[in-house]
């Protein structure tokens, strides 16, 4: 394992230099100073003696030279910087490496936020942050790499995101461990502590959440705690950046050595003590073969029966005799104690961290229910807990179409307008028709929808926020082990309302790989912020005044789905019983306005890049299918007819033309058919397609209708029709970013080509079932 102290170094040289000359972020030695006796003493009375080491802080070129010495800092005027000699640069380290660790919903990447000035996403529930993220920041001359691991509970890699984090920490050894601790949880906290303590890389504890602590009647002496623990204990207020500088200083003076951060041992009694080292001592036999590992990190692993360190020793000389014994050792701690190693392993680790919080905290009031139990008495009730998802769910799609109703309306307008400005300005032709029904009639109809996209990721940032998400996710829990899963599993298909993209990647918290592969198979079924565009484009067409109702209907057909298939798959594809359902349920906390606005500002910035990249790609794409061959014959006197007569006999129509007999048996027409076609490349490209049809479509008179209105006057279509649409738009397959993230987390072709595949069957099956079922019910 690296020394931190020797990471990209600097030579240390004998030359002497004056301190003027120092540069910024260097460690020295002082050798004197050229000055009375009077200066030094007042000089030497303040920590710069003769033989001291000391950094340079601040060096501008221009006024005093700041120092830090003795854990003091200094402003030395130039004048006297010139008479004082030092010698060059010691060996000093540049860069350093830290790893965020803790517990899932322990805050950090609230802290990695801060520390790296980055807006990554942040919620409150467990399991946002699934895969590592990297940052960076200076500070005082040197260069911080920040890694963002994934929330775990332990290092035994139970599910993808803790296998992250622990191969970063195990394998990859940063300099210094940033352990972060929630202040109002403490004790479970520290138990990754605990395990993070027998890696031999020094740790800094950041107590983040101290405020939420003290309102909760805990007064921590994090002194005390440090001292007892062997580590820096630092209190902090993460998402108000309390403490950073605290922790930043810590992290220097940690690999500078001048304070220690090497945790105190761990003893688990005398019995499993001697067994450890027994162990260690059989793989210290063959130290090449460990890999760099911590031979005591080792033993304890294997005598707790983590099967993943059984690769690590695969050409250890002395691997028989190794497994031999350990499994007498464990025998002999199971006679001993009567219990498996794990369970005493764990009871140890919390009897440490018991000692350690009873000198360390004290409580000024006995436990009380907080307002987190009044309301969960409520939210997670059998009965009354469903009742109030129904009706949080259909709020949310109700406000998001008619809060956003008459923005969009306004947005209708400008684009109507600059379609007539376009037409004005530009000469008649292929360049009109470009601007006019490819970039503004496709760019323009996805745009228009921007409120209801924010208006729903401001509502999915405040469940998320508040700590909602994971009481949905208990109250599902009984619904979703009668179809095969267990309700964690709800919590990637709730994130799929906002994206199927990061949905898959979250259900990486589902530690066992069947259940996790199955709900991603269903998690497409959750209608994505990109479905979002066209269910508000039909819904508000031909339901204006029960468009949300509708709506919700659609995104209820979802779940209802959803539950479906996965008994389907648990049936054939997957049988087996389902991993047991243990979920943190985290405290609520009021979401901060500038996290709700950061959260929705950011998914609608993304909307809007996609829009002006992807979709802007596919329109002018579709505009030129629907565009050409050009036909320079006249068939119709109107211009109407034979703008509608153009477009059939286009590159789009032709392919639209030989889709309809295959469509046509679910109300579509060919038209509708190449819209769905498009939406193989993103989803809201459905709408694009749909506004340069009809704006290819339309020369007429008509041309200053918006395509709501156009659709609704449109004789291919009806309510049965256009529900069936919304159907076969909420089922078929993913879209392609989607399946690239499918086939990244399952690395598997097969599952890919088997979700294309069920999806869009499945969704030609029900929709034929909806509108021939609505024929013979009379509803055409």
């Amino acid at each position: 394992m690296k020394n931190p102290a020797l990471t990209n170094t600097e030579p240390a040289s004998a030359q002497e230099l004056r301190l003027n000359q120092a540069k910024l972020g260097c460690s020295y030695i002082m050798i004197d100073l050229d000055g009375g006796s009077k200066l030094k003493e007042k000089l030497y009375s303040m920590g710069l003696n003769p033989g001291v080491k000391f950094r340079v802080i601040a060096n501008s070129g221009a006024g005093p030279i700041g120092i830090e010495v003795r854990q003091t800092k200094l402003a030395i005027g130039r004048g006297m910087a010139a008479k004082i000699r030092i010698s060059e640069e010691v060996c000093k380290q540049t860069e350093i490496t830290i790893a965020l660790a803790g517990n899932p919903n322990s805050g950090k990447t609230t802290i990695f936020n801060g520390l790296t000035g980055t807006n990554q996403h942040v919620a409150n529930y467990p399991g946002v942050t699934v895969e590592k993220k990297e940052g960076q920041l200076n500070y005082e001359g040197r260069v911080i790499r920040v890694i963002d691991l994934p929330g775990t509970y332990s290092l035994s890699a139970n599910s993808p995101e803790e296998s992250i984090a622990c191969n970063e920490i195990i394998e990859r050894k940063p300099d210094i461990i940033v352990g972060i601790v929630d202040a109002s949880n403490i004790e479970r906290n520290l138990y990754l502590f605990t395990q993070l303590a027998e890696l031999g890389i020094p740790i800094i504890i950041a107590l983040n959440m101290s405020d939420l602590a003290r309102n909760r009647g805990l007064i921590i002496d994090h002194r005390q705690l440090g001292r007892l623990l062997g580590v820096p204990v630092i209190p902090m207020i993460g998402n108000k950046k309390k403490g950073q500088e605290e922790l930043l200083e810590a992290i220097v003076a940690c690999v500078e050595k001048d304070i220690c951060c090497k945790p105190t041992p761990i003893s688990y009694g005398a019995e499993l003590d001697a067994e450890l080292a027994n162990i260690k001592g059989l793989l210290e036999q063959d130290i090449a073969q460990i890999n760099g590992y911590p031979s005591r990190w080792l033993a304890l692993k294997l005598i707790e029966g983590d099967e993943p360190i059984q690769r690590i020793l695969a050409n250890h000389s002395q691997l028989a005799i190794i497994n031999q014994t350990v499994q007498k050792a464990r025998a002999k701690l199971r006679s001993i104690f009567g219990e498996d190693t794990t369970s005493v392993i764990t009871d140890k680790r919390y009897g440490y961290i018991s000692g350690a919080c009873s000198e360390s905290i004290k409580r000024t009031a006995e436990h009380r229910h907080d307002i987190s139990d009044n309301i969960d008495f409520l939210l997670i009730h059998p009965f009354w807990g469903m009742v109030f998802f129904g009706l949080i769910m259909w709020l949310m799609f109700y406000l998001t179409f008619n809060l956003a109703e008459k923005p969009v309306e306004l947005i209708e307008k400008a684009m109507g307008a600059l379609s007539v400005l376009a037409s004005n300005i530009l000469p008649a032709g292929i360049l009109q028709s470009l601007v006019v029904d490819g970039i503004i009639g496709g760019v323009g109809g996805v745009i228009v929808f921007l409120p209801n996209i924010m208006i729903l990721f401001l509502s999915i940032a405040i469940l998320e926020d508040t700590g909602y998400m994971a009481r949905a996710a208990f109250i599902m829990d009984r619904i979703m082990h009668k179809i095969g899963l267990h309700g964690k599993s709800f919590i990637p298909m709730l994130v799929g309302f906002g994206c199927s993209v990061p949905a898959y990647m979250s259900s990486r918290i589902i530690e066992d790989k069947t259940d996790r592969l199955v709900t991603m198979h269903v998690t497409t079924f959750m209608s994505c912020g990109a479905r979002l565009p066209v269910y508000v484009l039909v819904c508000g067409a031909f339901w204006p005044q029960a468009a949300g109702n509708v709506m919700f209907s659609i995104y209820v057909l979802g779940i209802l789905v959803a539950v479906g298939v996965v008994k389907l798959l648990r049936m054939t594809r997957f049988k087996g019983v389902s991993a047991p359902f243990v979920m943190e349920l985290p405290p609520y906390r009021v979401p901060t306005l500038r996290s709700l606005i950061l959260h929705m500002g950011e998914r609608s910035l993304q909307y809007i890049r996609k829009a002006g990249t992807m979709i802007l790609g596919f329109s002018i794409i579709m505009w030129f299918l629907m565009s050409f061959p050009q036909n320079h014959e006249i068939i119709f006197g109107d211009e109407g007819r034979q703008a509608a007569y153009n477009l059939e006999h286009s590159f789009a129509g032709k392919l639209g033309k030989l889709t309809e007999p295959l469509i046509k048996p679910l109300g579509f027409d060919w038209r509708m058919g190449v819209a769905i076609f498009s939406g193989f490349a993103a989803k809201e490209v459905v709408v694009s397609t749909m506004g340069t049809v009809y704006g290819v479509d339309d020369k007429s008179d008509k041309s200053s209708l918006t395509l709501r209105q156009r659709l609704r006057q449109d004789p291919a279509y009806s309510r049965l029709t256009a529900y069936a649409f919304l159907v076969f738009v909420l089922l078929y397959m993913p879209c392609m970013s989607a399946m690239a993230v499918f086939l990244r987390e399952t690395g598997s072709w097969k599952e890919l080509l088997f979700q294309i595949s069920y999806t869009t069957a499945l969704a030609y099956a029900l929709t034929l079932i909806v509108y021939q079922g609505g024929k013979l019910l009379g509803l055409g």
